[in-house]
């Protein structure tokens, strides 16, 4: 028996496959809202049991929220642990959906059948194909090829409160030679991607305080001072207009330049500029000038303006000069920038630029992580590299991804453990939104995909 027959199983139990996700995607496991907790515990049996069906010793891990699945199976051979979570995003606006968001089906498009439901991209079509795989393998070899731990959590799109005590307990558990985690997406249609670097994140929040009191622009309009003004002048003072660059001094420290041969992959990869801006309605790049778009998002750094208020926002006009503004800002880290760092030095540049008469206030409630870049060195990727393009009959391409995927750097800090992102998404799916779906064709070689990269890992 060989990887062929692996692949021939998978061909033909597709329906099956198929109908076990459909299963899973009927379960509303919205993590963020109490009023879906025994949903979320729903789906962790469910997953659970698929997993015991299998051959794979499962449980349900409690936790102060959502619980955690846990599966070992294999006692010989490099072990790998894959990760992915069953817990979904609220599926407001509901008027939006198609159809009911947890009761999925198959839809034929000008780009084939999709799977519609909430979740069917992020993340149980995606969790479900290495299950598939296993699944496969399990039926042709009657074992599976390594040792290989389960890991699913349900608090992924509540901020994962829990995973990291989780992770700290049970360290000697959960540790293995390298992660597999399948929360992401192929940079154009029909390109199998390995994302090589995540951006980290940094939040802050400040708000400028006046005048103890809002005050009658006639009265004082003119000699007061507006701190919406103040605010709009500081904030514009983050980037220089002409480059696009951020202006506080060190952001940029810890940010190192993309080595040519990733370039190259990246320039090669099928992204479509064009396509990506004019879907947003956009007909330029506005971002750090000398760098592509790719280079922009995926390898450097941003300060963004989330959110600005202050005053009266409410129906016709009210003449006041409020006495407070507020701004809600986030950047995107690379490289080895430090969050702690970063935000000392764009709290400095605020604070250097007060008016007399101004004071600022900034939240405590800090969040920040660092950037997480892959050992794409390791032989595993590579091998991995190799399995996916003869999937795909496309070369595989090291990626990077604009977005944060925090358990990868948890994964690092608290394990040690090198992680592998794989993820068999496209752009369209519109994730988080009405109406997501998964291609079929996702589903389908995903799952042969997992396969191949299990074959040529082991």
């Amino acid at each position: 028996m060989s990887l062929a027959d692996v692949l021939a199983r998978i061909d033909s139990d597709l329906p099956k496959s198929t109908e076990r996700l459909m299963e899973l995607l009927r379960i509303p496991s919205i993590s963020t809202d109490p009023a879906y907790a025994e949903n979320c515990d729903q789906a962790a049996d469910w997953l659970v049991r698929d997993l015991q069906s299998n051959g794979i010793q499962a449980e349900k891990r409690a936790t102060p929220g959502h619980p955690m699945v846990v599966g070992h199976v294999g006692d010989s051979g490099p072990h790998l642990l894959f990760y992915g979570h069953y817990d979904v995003q609220p599926v407001d606006p509901l008027e939006l959906w198609q159809r009911a968001p947890f009761d999925p089906d198959l839809h034929e498009t000008e780009n084939g059948t999709i799977i519609r439901g909430r979740g069917s991209s992020d993340d149980k079509g995606q969790l479900m194909t290495f299950v598939e795989a296993c699944r496969a393998w399990k039926a042709v070899h009657g074992t599976l090829p390594c040792r290989i731990t389960f890991f699913f959590e349900g608090e992924e799109e509540s901020g994962s409160p829990s995973l990291v005590p989780f992770l700290e307990a049970h360290k000697d558990e959960l540790t293995a030679d390298l992660a597999l985690v399948c929360d992401t997406s192929m940079v154009s249609r029909g390109v199998p991607s390995i994302a090589a670097q995540l951006r980290g994140m940094l939040k802050d929040e400040f708000t400028l305080i006046g005048p103890r009191i809002d005050l009658h622009s006639g009265h004082y309009g003119g000699p007061g001072l507006n701190p919406l003004r103040e605010i709009s002048r500081i904030i514009a003072s983050f980037h220089d207009p002409e480059t696009g660059r951020v202006a506080v001094e060190g952001f940029y420290e810890g940010v190192h330049e993309v080595p040519a041969d990733q370039l190259r992959q990246w320039q090669n990869c099928g992204f479509d500029e064009d396509e990506y801006l004019n879907s947003v309605g956009y007909s330029q790049p506005h971002g750090e000038t000398g760098y592509s778009t790719l280079e922009q998002q995926w390898a450097r750094p941003t300060l963004e303006i989330n959110g600005i208020w202050g005053g009266y926002n409410g129906a016709g006009s009210k003449t006041v000069i409020p006495s407070e503004a507020h701004c809600k800002l986030t950047c995107r880290l690379v490289g080895d920038m430090d969050p702690d760092a970063l935000r000392r030095n764009i709290r400095k540049h605020v604070e250097d630029r007060l008016a007399p008469d101004t004071k600022v206030v900034w939240d405590n409630d800090l969040e920040g992580s660092r950037a997480s870049v892959m050992n794409i060195h390791r032989p595993e990727f590579e091998a991995a590299r190799g399995a996916l393009s003869d999937e795909w009959d496309r070369e595989a391409v090291f990626t990077g991804m604009g977005g944060s995927i925090p358990v990868v750097g948890f994964f690092k800090d608290i394990l040690g453990m090198d992680a592998m992102l794989i993820g068999y998404a496209n752009e369209d799916d519109a994730i988080h939104s009405p109406n997501e779906k998964y291609d079929l064709k996702s589903f389908h070689k995903g799952i042969r995909s997992w396969a191949r990269v299990l074959d040529a890992l082991t």
